[in-house]
């Protein structure tokens, strides 16, 4: 007799081998077959009804879908099984029936006798009304909520992905992070693609057990008082029974499973369980509590109204609103109370150094509704966001950025929040923590609820949406980000522009230094024989102040001692630099491939332009303010149609306009990139996609 060990081992084997899958369908399959005892059945109903109770349970406790993924397969496989049993059961009822009321097992007599009374007719009513709860409401229900749940997770999968993307270029997440949400996205268009299919699975059993109930019945009447010789009123009573029993056995735990089905294809992925999310979302709100109880004990009020059940219930829903308004009202006043006791006494004494405060060199302040979203243990994944932030522009432009400094403020707004550089204030605005923010990227087919917005990064038009209506915002071709993601996009868009203001001598020393472990007697040669640091600091800046990476040392340095001894000039190194560094500058613009497509000046204009920046330096002279302004119109114009194209938007310039045009662009065009003819590298073609300039542009202006 073998072991429960090795038995065990022998599954184990069975299981890695591959046979596990296709012994067990095919023991179900045989169960069809094969004639089996009413021990035999008894044990595999209490275990069909056991799987199903299991199955309900898995989904109740399940956070997300996916946590369950294998549940349409499991579906199918309980359905198959349920189905073998009603033809086992048929086959003993048939063959068997005439002997008794036990004649196909005890499960079957017992739901027939004690569940329904004895009584037949009693039984085909509870059969009859089970069947229309599990297959018009739930199954039903269940069927059409899969088809929809497919159709617009398919139809979300772009907008999913993109936002992915997103992330990944902001620093948000890391490619592995990345890696594993396309996969998430991947198994959620599967899982409900299945769930799809396998609800027709539970609706087509659901109509078998109520063609086998009907098919039993008639057939045992014609097998008892034909071939039994049972008068046709013991037949029916004893065939009828046996049916009902052996159906309510199959309805049963089929009710379980499409009940579990329903509620997988109709809850929302979260952190919480779905008891959690019920009584979370259900009973959080007081004044729900209250109204429910003020008309339940008017109810009891009423003459001939069980009035003792209804002013109970009355009673524990106006308690339960008293304790739900009092912790809401603590919760709200604590960060007050908090601020509060953080102000001690502060004893009288001597002012010193300690008293002066160096400033942060980049700081967040947040309001006290922001504070969960900043604290890790309650959750708050803001820091981890800003720490990859930071992590991410280290890498890409080649400096360390300085540690932010995060703190509550509670002159703010509850829910505002302020990024500054070196404390001045460079850019405020306000977030929902518990809610989402639907971004409208330029073209979406349909309107949200909730409070309108903009967003904080790109001034995009967007809406607060509560985080149920994050799938559905998806389908319409929103872009929907937490709170959390908000502000460290708003943070690293903030550090990107303000780059340049971050690095200082201490930082480019630090570069040097790096540098320098290397190539030691490089550095002595160039600082500062050659030049001097804060040159090479503000070379460095101009670089940052137009998003060019100064991770490649050895081209500045080298660019820098070739041409420190015809000039000291920041700006004209700064040139020469740009020069040097085209094909980064390039391939960062526009890619690694392909035409280059720019915006060129008109001759006409051009001239123009040369004629102003040489009366400039000759000490007097300017561009007229209109034609100015015209300009800079047409360029807007031109930078427009380039991004609707999906193309970069490029004005290519002499080299000595680059820098005057650079500052005319940089506050009102700030999207267009501004090139001189030397950077661009000689193995890459030109596009001219727009030409700036011409009579119309210079019919007012002059010098």
């Amino acid at each position: 007799m073998a072991t429960p060990n090795t038995m065990s081992i022998s599954f184990s084997s069975v299981n890695r081998m591959g046979l596990g899958a296709p012994f067990l369908v095919m023991i179900i399959l045989s169960m069809m077959v094969i004639p089996l005892s009413p021990l035999v059945l008894d044990m595999l109903f209490t275990f069909n009804i056991s799987l199903s109770l299991i199955v309900l349970l898995a989904v109740i406790y399940s956070n997300r879908p996916l946590d369950f993924a294998v549940f349409p397969t499991v579906l199918l496989i309980a359905t198959l099984l349920r189905l073998s049993l009603n033809v086992a059961s048929t086959r003993v009822v048939l063959l068997n029936g005439h002997t008794g009321p036990d004649a196909a097992g005890k499960v079957i007599q017992a739901f027939g006798d004690f569940v329904v009374g004895g009584n037949y007719t009693v039984g085909f009513v509870v059969f009859t009304i089970l069947v229309i709860i599990n297959f018009v409401v739930v199954t039903k229900g269940a069927g059409r909520v899969s088809e929809v749940s497919a159709r617009f997770t398919l139809d979300a999968m772009p907008g999913k992905q993109m936002a992915i993307d997103a992330d990944l270029n902001s620093g948000l997440i890391d490619r592995d992070e990345a890696i594993t949400r396309r996969a998430e996205i991947a198994g959620e268009a599967d899982f409900y693609g299945a769930m799809d299919g396998a609800s027709k699975f539970v609706r087509g059993d659901a109509i078998a057990g109520i063609l086998i109930l009907f098919i039993n019945i008639i057939g045992g009447l014609f097998i008892g008082v034909l071939q039994h010789d049972l008068a046709a009123i013991d037949a029916a009573q004893i065939y009828t029974l046996l049916t009902i029993g052996d159906g309510l056995v199959a309805q049963i735990p089929s009710l379980l499973l499409s009940t579990a089905a329903a509620i997988m294809v109709t809850r929302v992925s979260s952190e919480q369980n779905m008891g959690q999310q019920i009584v979370l979302q259900l009973f959080q709100n007081p004044r729900t509590l209250a109204v429910t109880a003020t008309m339940i004990g008017l109810l009891g009020l009423v003459p001939g109204m069980p009035n003792l059940a209804f002013l109970t219930l009355a009673g524990i829903a106006g308690a339960s609103a008293w304790w739900q308004y009092k912790s809401k009202v603590s919760a709200e006043a604590e960060p007050e109370e908090v601020a509060a006791q953080m102000q001690p006494l502060q004893e009288e004494r001597e002012l010193n150094w300690d008293d002066v405060e160096t400033i942060d060199q980049i700081g967040l302040e947040v309001g006290y509704r922001l504070i969960p979203m900043v604290d890790r243990q309650q959750g708050g994944k803001l820091l981890s966001r800003i720490k990859g932030v930071r992590k991410k522009l280290t890498q890409e432009l080649g400096f360390l950025l300085p540690s932010v400094h995060i703190r509550d403020n509670l002159d703010l707004e509850p829910g505002s929040y302020r990024i500054s550089i070196k404390d001045t204030t460079i850019a405020k605005a306000e977030v929902h923590p518990e809610n989402e923010l639907a971004i409208n990227p330029g073209q979406v087919f349909g309107e949200l609820p909730g409070p309108v917005s903009k967003d904080p990064v790109f001034g995009l038009d967007a809406v607060w949406i509560d985080p149920t209506l994050h799938d559905q915002a998806q389908t319409y071709g929103y872009t929907v980000v937490d709170a959390s993601t908000v502000v460290a996009t708003h943070m690293s868009q903030i550090l990107q522009d303000h780059a340049h203001e971050l690095l200082g001598h201490h930082e480019v020393q630090e570069i040097l230094d790096r540098f320098a472990s290397d190539a030691p007697k490089v550095i002595d040669e160039i600082i500062p024989k050659l030049i001097p640091l804060g040159t090479v600091v503000k070379v460095m800046q101009n670089l940052l102040r137009e998003n060019i990476p100064i991770r490649d040392t050895r081209t500045i340095l080298e660019t820098l001692a070739e041409n420190a001894a015809r000039t000291q000039d920041p700006d004209v190194l700064s040139a020469a630099v740009r020069i040097a560094l085209g094909r980064l500058i390039m391939e960062r613009i526009a890619g690694a491939d392909g035409e280059i497509p720019v915006i060129t000046l008109d001759m006409s204009l051009e001239q123009l332009l040369q004629q102003s920046l040489q009366a400039m330096a000759d000490g007097g002279g300017a561009i007229e303010p209109g034609l100015a302004q015209r300009m800079l119109q047409s360029l807007k114009e031109c930078t427009e149609r380039q991004e609707v194209a999906g193309e970069a938007a490029i004005l290519l310039v002499p080299d000595n306009l680059r820098e005057m045009m650079v500052r005319m662009v940089r506050q009102n065009v700030s999207r267009l990139k501004v090139l001189a003819f030397s950077e661009v590298p000689e193995n890459r073609q030109l596009k001219i996609v727009s030409t700036v300039g011409g009579e119309p542009l210079l019919e007012q202006g002059n010098v």
